[in-house]
């Protein structure tokens, strides 16, 4: 049995808000936000567009790092997301 993918992404919506979420199957959950059918806060501010995405192997270190964005002011989180975009190539 393959052991389950944890995902934690952020998304920029179309109003320039960030979500933040996590699931173990990013493409469904996309199509889901795509849809209006996924969290409340998504539905309505589409398209969406996929700023930040990191698979963990246990649930419980994907689901703190959630939290743990979810804490952070906007500017924390604008700083995170340009730090990560500098360190990608």
């Amino acid at each position: 049995m393959q052991a389950a993918e944890h995902h934690v992404y952020i998304l920029e919506c179309r109003d320039g808000s960030y979500y933040t979420g996590y699931t173990t199957d990013l493409v469904q959950r996309l199509r889901m936000h795509e849809r209006g059918k996924g969290a409340k806060y998504t539905r309505g501010r589409g398209p969406f567009r996929v700023v930040y995405h990191e698979v963990f192997d246990k649930k419980t270190d994907a689901m703190r790092m959630e939290y743990e964005i979810k804490q952070w002011t906007r500017k924390e989180k604008e700083m995170f997301l340009a730090d990560k975009e500098g360190g990608m190539s």
